[in-house]
């Protein structure tokens, strides 16, 4: 479960009285996805930056986060574990898809480095892009960066997962196909989703929307 309390996100510098987003309270159940729908602006995307933990120079943001109860408000962005997909990227461009997935698993994995490699594979060759394993980001399709940047972040072994605009990259063709596959494996590994996006064909779950005033309210 990913919740949220009292958090409120200003620009800094800027008027107290006038927030760019406020959440009194949100609650993210285990397999459930939230959809965050709002005008460019109103800081939806630097909320999961703040949730990632990411340092944000150029805000003022207070509240409190907590993930199966425990509060990460104050933890650092390797201790969180939280995966996040983002509107472009998510991959290192200078490293093979191999070492990319090698890479997202060693930071918590306990298994030897053989065992990480052959999972990863396993893996990889289930989503049919076996062949991409030494292959450089910059020669994969939409489609398949979008997948093996999923599959990293999941490699990961995150307990909640936070989607910015994710799927607004790809073109008509592939966005459907991609986004079924997402939620698939977010819903099989049962775990807290929090979507940030402007299309309706993209939402899912629960929606929620920020009013005139700021605030996040059901839609």
């Amino acid at each position: 479960m990913l919740s949220m309390r009292n958090v409120t996100i200003y620009s800094r510098g800027a008027d107290p009285e006038a927030p760019l987003l406020r959440i009194p309270a949100l609650t993210v159940q285990a397999g459930e996805v939230v959809t965050l729908m709002g005008p460019s602006g109103v800081g939806k995307s630097t909320l999961l930056r703040w949730l990632l933990g990411e340092p944000l120079p150029n805000f003022h943001i207070s509240g409190q986060v907590c993930l199966h109860d425990v509060d990460l408000t104050c933890l650092p962005i390797g201790q969180r574990q939280l995966g996040m997909m983002f509107q472009q990227g998510g991959l290192f461009p200078h490293l093979t898809v191999a070492e990319n997935c090698m890479f997202a698993q060693g930071a918590r994995s306990q298994q030897p480095r053989l065992q990480q490699q052959q999972q990863a594979l396993t893996q990889l060759r289930a989503l049919g892009l076996g062949d991409k394993w030494h292959a450089y980001p910059e020669s994969l399709s939409g489609g398949q960066y979008a997948r093996i940047a999923l599959l990293c972040t999941l490699l990961a072994e995150p307990q909640a997962m936070l989607l910015d605009e994710p799927f607004s990259a790809l073109d008509a063709a592939l966005r459907q196909e991609v986004r079924s596959w997402t939620f698939t494996q977010l819903e099989e590994k049962h775990m807290p989703t929090l979507l940030v996006t402007h299309d309706k064909a993209d939402a899912r779950g629960r929606i929620l929307t920020v009013n005139g005033h700021r605030e996040v309210v059901d839609a």
